[in-house]
């Protein structure tokens, strides 16, 4: 599966952005999804994920009760919703896949395709 991630830019603190990972080459559905950032000098950090089905996620402490994320199969499509940006919420987004027996299985770690990743800059 190839996958395509957009949607990031520069914003003050506070401000929202929607990421997209679109989806191509294989069933999107047979996917678990997830987003993954990386600060240079911090190395990549788990964000947030989501089932097959889409009706289970998981969130880092960092992104809870800002970041909402959900696919839309029809569109072969995942987001990750921010909200209140943050500073340190700074770095290159990536999106990445798992195929995973489970449609319920959300997938945290062990992604096999990952996608060029997308710049968030939150300025203070």
């Amino acid at each position: 599966v190839q996958l395509q991630a957009s949607g990031g830019g520069s914003v003050q603190a506070g401000a929202s952005l929607r990421l997209s990972c679109e989806a191509s080459g294989d069933t999107f559905s047979s996917y678990g999804m997830g987003w993954v950032r990386q600060v240079p000098e911090k190395g990549r950090e788990f964000v947030a994920a989501i089932s097959r089905s889409g009706d289970s996620t998981t969130y880092a402490d960092s992104g809870k009760g800002r970041f909402t994320i959900a696919r839309d199969d029809a569109k072969n499509t995942m987001y990750l919703q921010m909200n209140n940006l943050k500073p340190e919420d700074t770095a290159v987004y990536y999106c990445a896949a798992r195929r995973t027996w489970s449609e319920s299985y959300v997938p945290t770690q062990g992604y096999e395709y990952w996608g060029q990743g997308t710049q968030v800059t939150v300025s203070s």
